[in-house]
């Protein structure tokens, strides 16, 4: 009988194998021939599944996007809407392990990106994420009075995501100035600032 292969298993594989190549030795690493050592496969097994180099840094992002959004879709958030809309603001913020390798591969991967005319469109989809999940969070505000009438909303949700970045970037690159109960203290004042 012949062996079932369940690609997506797979394609996990892989995933996980270049998450740990990137954060362990950088995301110039990253190559067809160090991912498949990494998974334990052939070079030829991997380019079964990633004939470039792009296409695999590609997957690395796309898996960052469906692991954030399943951790959204799956969390119940609670409460007033200020608590609500941080406790999903922070899903997308570097506070637990988990969320770091995120942040770390999204970062290093973002880095590599610049200039790629091939990688524009990952690039893109991971920032357009972010994006969409400030301007539901400043909607949400609005809807429940929290946000302030003087206050533009696309104004509000352009800010939100910059702030998101910057804690994000600041947690990576410095993070004894900004551990995570801080960061998430700079969220919450800035979610009631905005209400006033």
């Amino acid at each position: 009988m012949p062996k079932i292969v369940d690609h997506q298993v797979r394609r996990e594989e892989i995933a996980e194998a270049l998450w740990r190549v990137v954060r362990r030795d950088g995301v110039g690493a990253a190559t067809v021939r160090s991912i498949a050592a990494e998974a334990g496969w052939s070079p030829s097994a991997l380019r079964h599944y990633f004939s470039t180099q792009t296409e695999l840094l590609a997957f690395a992002m796309e898996h960052v996007i469906t692991r954030v959004r399943a951790r959204i879709e799956t969390t119940v958030f609670q409460g007033p809407v200020r608590v609500a809309i941080r406790a999903l603001l922070e899903q997308l913020l570097p506070m637990d392990a988990e969320r770091r390798a995120e942040a770390e591969v999204w970062l290093q991967l973002t880095a590599r990106a610049q200039g790629d005319p091939a990688a524009a469109d990952w690039l893109r989809q991971a920032n357009d994420g972010t994006g969409e999940v400030a301007t539901i969070a400043v909607r949400a505000l609005a809807d429940e009075g929290e946000l302030a009438a003087h206050r533009d909303a696309e104004f509000e949700a352009a800010r939100l995501h910059a702030l998101i970045d910057g804690l994000s970037v600041q947690l990576l690159t410095r993070p004894e100035s900004m551990p995570p109960d801080r960061m998430s203290a700079v969220l919450a004042a800035h979610l009631e600032d905005l209400a006033t």
